[in-house]
C-alpha cells in the first residue's frame, strides 16, 4: 500500500493488492473521515434529461464514517457515511452518501486519534515481494503478477506454432516479442521476472529478455522442475517446492509453510493448531497463537466486526497475522479449512 502522511492526523493512501483492503477494514471506524472520489446522481433541470434519476456527475467529497464494510466483490470496500465536505455546490452537505474504496484508486484518511495497531498497520515495516510469473513453451505463454497473496492473470497468448502454416517458417522471436509487450504493459517497479516451462524454451526467452531495456531494470530467474506452460504452468509453481524456494521470504512462501505445518501436525494428531473462528478466538484469548491466516469466507460466517477487533486485538498480543485471498491455492485451502486456521505455541487447557 502507497502512504504518505499529510499531518499527525491524516494520510494518502493508494490499495495496491486485497491485502491491503483488508488491512483498511482493519483500520477505518465510525467517526472517521475519508476524503475520495465518487459519483452521485444529480437531478438537473435541462433539455434532455433524465427528470426521475438525474444525471451521474464526478465529485470529491468528504465523509463523516457511519458504516465501513467488505462488499460483496472482494476487491472493494464500502464506505457508508454523511457528506460533509464536497467540490459541488449541487451536492448538499448532511446527505447519505457511499464511497467505494478500490485497488488502486487514491483517498485521504483522517482520524481524530490513532489507535497504536492502526499506526502499525499502516507504517509498519512490509516486505513488499512481488513477482511477474511466465509459463512460457512453444505453443503458448501464461503471464502472472503475484503480490503478496494475490494473483492477477492475463489471458494466455498462444504463438501458433502448431498451426499448419508455421511448421516451415516458424519464428519464436517474433512470439517472444509480442510476450516481452505484454510483460511490459503488466509489470511493476521491483517486480522480479520469473520464468519456467518445459523444455528449453524458458532458457531463450530468458536470454532473450536480458538482453532489452526490461531485463537490465529488472532481476531475471529462470527456474527449472515445472512441466506445464500457460495458465496451468502458472498455478502448478505458485504449489510447487519451486516457488518456495525462489519467493523464500515472501509472503505467499510464509503461508504456505504455515498450512503445510498444520496438515503435518493434524497428521501427527499434534493438537498444536486451530481451524475456524471459535477454535482460533478461544485459542488467543489463551495466548497460544503464534500464527494465523484468514481469508474473505471468515467474513461470510461470523459478524464482520467481531472478526476485526479479533485480528486487531490478536496482532496486539505480537501474533502474526496473514490475509489471503482466493486468486491462490492457499486461499482455497484457507477458505475450505473455516477461513481461518492458526499455529499454536502451546496446547491450552480446556
Amino acid at each position: 500500500m502507497i502512504t504518505k502522511p499529510i499531518d499527525e492526523n491524516s494520510v494518502a493512501l493508494i490499495p495496491e493488492e486485497s491485502d491491503d483492503l483488508f488491512t483498511l477494514r482493519r483500520i477505518i471506524k465510525k467517526g472517521d473521515k475519508l476524503t475520495g472520489d465518487t459519483t452521485r446522481a444529480i437531478k438537473q433541470e435541462k433539455d434532455f434529461s433524465r427528470p426521475d434519476r438525474g444525471e451521474r456527475i464526478k465529485i470529491r467529497v468528504a465523509l463523516d464514517v457511519e458504516k465501513i464494510s467488505i462488499d460483496d466483490v472482494v476487491d472493494r470496500l464500502k464506505a457508508h457515511g454523511t457528506i460533509i465536505e464536497s467540490d459541488s455546490e449541487s451536492v448538499r452537505k448532511g446527505s447519505h452518501h457511499s464511497l467505494v474504496l478500490k485497488i488502486g484508486e487514491p483517498f485521504t484518511l483522517t482520524k481524530k486519534n490513532w489507535a497504536d495497531i492502526e499506526k502499525k498497520l499502516i507504517y509498519g515495516k512490509k516486505e513488499n515481494h512481488s513477482f511477474l510469473l511466465v509459463a512460457i513453451d512453444t505453443g503458448d505463454c501464461g503471464i502472472g503478477r503475484l503480490s503478496g497473496t494475490h494473483l492477477s492473470l492475463m489471458p494466455n497468448m498462444y504463438s501458433g506454432a502448431s498451426g499448419k502454416r508455421y511448421k516451415a517458417k516458424f519464428n519464436i522471436e517474433i512470439f517472444f516479442e509480442d510476450v516481452q509487450s505484454a510483460i511490459s504493459a503488466f509489470i511493476r517497479e521491483g517486480d522480479l521476472i520469473v520464468i519456467f516451462g518445459p523444455g528449453e524454451t524458458k532458457k531463450r526467452f530468458g536470454n532473450f529478455l536480458a538482453e532489452l531495456p526490461i531485463g537490465k531494470k529488472h532481476k531475471i530467474q529462470v527456474v527449472e522442475g515445472i512441466d506445464s506452460g500457460g495458465e496451468d504452468g502458472i498455478y502448478t509453481f505458485i504449489k510447487s517446492e519451486a516457488m518456495k524456494q525462489v519467493m523464500a521470504q515472501s509472503k505467499i512462501a510464509k503461508v504456505s509453510a504455515i498450512i503445510d505445518e498444520i496438515m503435518l501436525r493434524v497428521n501427527k494428531k499434534s493438537n498444536k493448531f486451530t481451524m475456524g473462528f471459535d477454535e482460533t478466538f478461544k485459542a488467543n484469548e489463551a495466548g497460544a497463537v503464534e500464527s494465523l491466516v484468514f481469508s474473505d469466507r471468515v467474513f461470510e460466517k461470523q459478524n464482520e466486526d467481531r472478526v476485526i477487533e479479533f485480528l486487531n486485538h490478536a496482532e496486539n498480543k505480537g501474533v502474526n497475522v496473514f490475509a489471503v485471498d482466493a486468486t491462490t491455492d492457499v486461499g482455497l485451502r484457507v477458505s475450505s479449512l473455516g477461513g481461518i486456521v492458526s499455529i499454536l505455541r502451546f496446547v491450552p487447557s480446556s
